[in-house]
């Protein structure tokens, strides 16, 4: 297994193949229908307009196996050293330790960009992203009961947070 930075033009229909899978078959995300092909060269001019990563990991036969990046919070001015993050592993990656080592990867890469607080944002019912983030630090910082409906059932989400050293000198505006 191999840490690399995705790229659309190899990784989009992989990681579309990984998002799809956690829609249909959980509330890792709490969209309804499969994601369109096209909707990854949106997600990737967001990326790449925000300077956010996009890293992966692939196994020896080059088979994207997981990605994990992060985004925007909230679009206010006050949050711009808070961002969202993501990591999404393929099925059958799952269990072998491949989110933690992309967690540490975009920890590190929000430290080098001057990110202060990272937020996770899950399903309070997905005990192994749950597990995930406190593993590498998070604490939780509350849940939001019943905030969506999907499988014929209300969810909760939980706000997980990492705060870190960086920025040395913040500043408003």
């Amino acid at each position: 297994m191999k840490l690399i930075d995705c790229t659309e033009q190899k990784h989009a229909a992989a990681m579309l193949d990984i998002l799809n899978d956690a829609i249909i078959d959980s509330t890792a995300l709490y969209d309804y229908q499969p994601r369109p092909a096209e909707s990854m060269v949106a997600w990737f001019a967001a990326k790449r307009q925000g300077r956010y990563p996009v890293i992966g990991i692939e196994d020896d036969a080059g088979r994207l196996a997981g990605f994990a990046s992060f985004g925007v919070f909230r679009a206010w001015p006050a949050y711009k050293y808070t961002v969202e993050h993501s990591v999404y592993i393929h099925k059958d990656y799952r269990g072998q330790g491949l989110g933690h080592m992309l967690m540490t990867e975009l920890i590190g890469a929000a430290q080098r960009q001057d990110y202060h607080c990272l937020i996770g944002v899950i399903d309070m019912n997905n005990t192994a992203s749950i597990a995930l983030h406190q593993a590498s630090g998070f604490v939780h910082a509350g849940t939001v009961r019943q905030a969506g409906y999907k499988f014929g059932e209300w969810l909760d989400v939980g706000f997980y947070q990492l705060l870190l050293a960086s920025p040395a000198e913040p500043v408003d505006g």
